[in-house]
């Protein structure tokens, strides 16, 4: 017998069986008691390791045995996503299960509701009735808080796909790619001068740097950084409070709202080290090993966990949530998913959406996936000149920023900031683009992440009735992530 990690690991294996796992490599880590030292036994335990030790088969007799070899040999199709094959055994006399398995007269094809899976081609009117994704749809649309596009800004525009934002940069004439460098420097110039470096771990977070949290809670530091450094500055505005479980006053419980919340995690830091009465997690995809059972071993917590996209909710028709004063946060909400956050939170019609709002803290990232048709602040950009192809445009510079900067790690940011000015000003030849080393390209892709990022906190500034504090600073320092903007605001 073998005891392992709390499990009674019995096994029985034929000199063939010996061989076959040694070769698929299933028991070469784990003790193996060769068959002539093992007694007889009734169980036969097949490990597969990519399904965590969970699949038992009995097999008293040969019939059994010949079933549970058969289990160690898997179905050969590849998932890309997962980076391994399949886990499910193969039909007899094939190399793939019956999810896999090729048909003559059939071939595999995307949904068309949900194009993550594919279904067989013959199956697939069958399947559209019975989609997951479309069941999940039609159940969210008889919520009272799913509002379709609320958050999504005009209607009239639509997508730009990077491929066609690549096209549209290498058609622009050299001149008038030079005259938009120029552009873009001279708004970077003027508007995005004094943006802080405000890297603020906050002593109530310790116990998390210190990794005195439960041992079960996954840890990676750089996350766990960024995590109390967003949470380090929202104390710092004072929408936090170290001292209470509450920021906005006696007697008043406070919520969190976490937009792309993913797991939660950033969430179960504020909770575990400032303490919160009531929290909503904002996901449109489903995760595993997420946060939200520890999140509910709180007594003094309720957690709601909505799994709708940000541009669909209507936050004030979130019964719950109605006149309790609550905070806004958000770690890495892609592209477009900050501007319906803020939209969702601040609203346009006379904000009427910040009476309850205490404050707001959005890490920004994937620039490049910006949208004419969802950014919060194009009169921003018609101001200096910029019309919506060049919005765009400098949208595809972004992916600059972070690409080059792994060719050019070596470059600090006092460098960057000062070179910025020969670069942009010189006179190139008509293959701009080509000639621009890694150097200039990090340049150019920081400089339009900034301003993007500014034109929103302007935005803010005038929109935001009564978050009087507002505020765009770089939150950790750039080795750490280089996607380090972070927008906070506060009454």
């Amino acid at each position: 017998m073998i005891y392992r990690r709390g499990f009674k690991f019995v096994k029985k294996v034929l000199p063939d069986e010996f061989i076959l796992n040694r070769m698929s490599n299933r028991l070469s880590k784990r003790p193996v008691i060769h068959p002539s030292r093992t007694p007889p036994i009734k169980f036969v335990l097949v490990i597969l390791s990519d399904i965590n030790h969970r699949r038992l088969l009995r097999g008293g007799n040969q019939q059994g045995k010949a079933e549970a070899l058969r289990m160690v040999v898997r179905c050969k199709f590849w998932l890309v996503k997962k980076k391994r094959f399949c886990a499910i055994p193969p039909l007899p006399d094939s190399e793939f299960c019956g999810n896999h398995s090729t048909r003559p007269d059939d071939r595999w094809i995307l949904c068309s509701i949900d194009p993550s899976h594919s279904v067989l081609e013959s199956n697939l009117e069958n399947h559209l009735r019975r989609c997951p994704l479309l069941k999940h749809n039609n159940s969210l649309s008889l919520q009272s808080f799913y509002q379709k596009g609320i958050n999504g800004g005009d209607e009239e525009d639509e997508d730009v796909s990077s491929e066609s934002k690549r096209m549209a940069v290498h058609s622009i004439a050299a001149p008038e790619l030079i005259k938009l460098f120029r552009k873009i420097k001279s708004v970077h110039a003027l508007i995005c001068k004094n943006i802080q470096d405000s890297y603020n771990v906050p002593e109530a977070c310790r116990m998390w740097i210190d990794r005195s949290v439960d041992w079960k809670t996954p840890f990676q530091e750089k996350h766990v950084i960024q995590q109390a450094s967003i949470l380090g500055n929202l104390e710092k505005l004072g929408a936090l409070k170290s001292s209470s479980s509450s920021s906005v006053g006696e007697g008043e419980q406070l919520a969190v709202v976490e937009f792309g919340a993913g797991r939660g995690y950033l969430t179960q830091m504020l909770a575990d080290c400032y303490g919160v009465s009531k929290v909503f997690l904002i996901e449109r995809k489903s995760y595993k090993l997420k946060a939200d059972r520890s999140l509910r071993q709180k007594e003094s917590l309720t957690l709601e966990r909505l799994r709708i996209d940000i541009e669909d909710l209507d936050l004030n028709a979130i019964e719950s949530l109605q006149g309790v004063p609550y905070l806004a946060i958000g770690k890495h909400l892609c592209g477009p998913a900050t501007d319906m956050t803020i939209r969702c939170c601040v609203g346009e019609e006379n904000g009427r959406n910040t009476c309850n709002l205490r404050g707001l803290s959005i890490a920004t990232c994937c620039h490049h996936l910006c949208q004419w048709k969802n950014y919060i602040n194009k009169d921003f950009f018609l101001s200096h000149g910029m019309n919506k192809d060049e919005f765009h445009a400098v949208t595809w510079f972004t992916s600059w920023a972070v690409d080059a900067a792994d060719h050019a790690s070596d470059t600090e940011e006092s460098d960057t900031k000062m070179e910025s000015e020969e670069i942009l000003a010189s006179e190139v030849d008509d293959h701009v683009l080509r000639n621009m080393c890694a150097k200039e390209r990090a340049v150019l892709g920081f400089m339009c992440k900034d301003i993007i990022d500014a034109g929103r906190l302007m935005w803010i500034r005038k929109n935001g009735h009564g978050l009087e504090k507002s505020e765009f600073v770089k939150y950790v320092p750039s080795n750490i992530s280089p996607e380090n903007h972070l927008l906070i605001a506060s009454r």
